[in-house]
Order: C-alpha cells, then sequence, then structure tokens
C-alpha cells in the first residue's frame, strides 16, 4: 500500500475508533497531535512515515479509559497496522512509540530503555497539546468529565507522586497544572517543541495568576513559580 493511502486509510481507522471519545482525547487532538507531529518533523531528521503513523495511533486506546491498561492501545495499533500489510519494522516501530511515549512512564523508578528520534517527535508533539490554552481547556474537560473539584486550597499537589499514584490521582483540576502540565516544558526533547513549549508555559503561569486572583481576590496571587 502506498504510504499516502495508508494515511488515508488510518485517519478514517482513528476517526472511527475514537467516535463519541471524551473531548480532550478525541480525534481532533489527534489531528493537533498529527499536524505539529509533522510540522517538528520538518527540523528533524526521522522516518516520516513512523512518525505520522505513530502520531495518528497514539491515543487510539488511552488506558485511562480502559481502566487502565496500557496494552490494549498498543495491540489495536499492531492488528490495524498488519491488516493493512505494513512491513515488520515500522509496525514494532510504531507500537514501541505508543508504550513509551506517554508522561506517566517518566515517573518510574526503572524507565525503558527504548528510545528513537521518532518517538521524541511525537512525544512533543503530543505534550505541546497538554499544554498553553488549548492543555488547559482539556485539562478542565476531563475534570469534569471525571467530576473532579476545580480547585481546593486544602488539597496540595503531590509533586513526587508514583507511576501508579498518577495514574489513581482525583485531585483537583488545578492540581494537574503543578504535578503534569507546568513540568511538560522541561521535558521537551527537539529544539522546535522547546521553542514552541516556552510561549505556552508563559500562558498557563497567566492563567494560574488569574484564577487564583479571582478565587481570593482580597488575597495575594498564590501562584507558585515555576
Amino acid at each position: 500500500m502506498k504510504n499516502s493511502k495508508l494515511i488515508e486509510a488510518t485517519i478514517d481507522f482513528v476517526k472511527q475508533t475514537l467516535n463519541g471519545a471524551e473531548g480532550g482525547h478525541d480525534w481532533f487532538h489527534t489531528e493537533r497531535v498529527f499536524k505539529t507531529a509533522k510540522l517538528i518533523s520538518n527540523s528533524e531528521k526521522v522516518d516520516t512515515l513512523v512518525v505520522r503513523l505513530a502520531a495518528l495511533l497514539h491515543d487510539i486506546a488511552d488506558p485511562k479509559f480502559h481502566n487502565g491498561d496500557e496494552s490494549v492501545g498498543p495491540k489495536i495499533a499492531k492488528e490495524f497496522l498488519e491488516s493493512r500489510e505494513v512491513g515488520t519494522y515500522i509496525i514494532e516501530h510504531v507500537v514501541n512509540i505508543i508504550k513509551h511515549m506517554s508522561f506517566k512512564n517518566s515517573l518510574e523508578k526503572k524507565q525503558s530503555i527504548f528510545t528513537s528520534k521518532e518517538l521524541h517527535v511525537v512525544q512533543d508533539a503530543d505534550r505541546l497539546d497538554a499544554i498553553g490554552a488549548i492543555g488547559i481547556a482539556r485539562a478542565f474537560n476531563y475534570g469534569g468529565f471525571k467530576n473532579r473539584e476545580l480547585y481546593n486550597p486544602n488539597v496540595s499537589p503531590n509533586l513526587n507522586m508514583t507511576k501508579e499514584e498518577y495514574k489513581k490521582s482525583n485531585t483537583p483540576t488545578i492540581n494537574h497544572f503543578y504535578e503534569k502540565l507546568l513540568l511538560l516544558k522541561d521535558k521537551m526533547n527537539t529544539e522546535t517543541g522547546k521553542k514552541l513549549a516556552e510561549k505556552r508555559h508563559q500562558y498557563m503561569l497567566g492563567f494560574l495568576e488569574q484564577f487564583y486572583s479571582e478565587w481570593s481576590p482580597s488575597k495575594i496571587s498564590q501562584l507558585r513559580k515555576t
């Protein structure tokens, strides 16, 4: 199958699979990651087919919507690519990217040795969609989906979470900024990713300052300098 036809088929498959998904992890999230990954690829020496396939399939079955099972997404991606008679090397590479790109994996003491430039590109694209204006919108959309508090001044962020603690966390959405979103700027892999992340990071800091000023108008901003 020609690459263009494969990408078209993958897009159709992802759209169909994610139909009705939670708004922060739907087709439009995947589409943004796909476009950003292509943008970052312009400045990196990578296998663009691997990048595009991994970007499209990275959230085909997010573990948080499958009882925390991290094997579902890679399995679905593998079976789809095999059905399209994609080469074994490409399938293995795409599946490895999906397995290893999540933020929560960075919380493990023993991290996988798998890495590739393609992983770095897709990982940056996905992390960029978690920060800035869209990242804020996605965080509160998911918080609403899980019926979480917006903010609770009596619940402090856990800045030393393990992977399992992160997966089970149900703390207020504002805490998520400190436990993940504000950390992503310094976890970018590519130069393009770093540049794009800086502006989005600053936007989040401004949002938090405004949020705290509205929550307690008579108090000095509680914004933690990050």
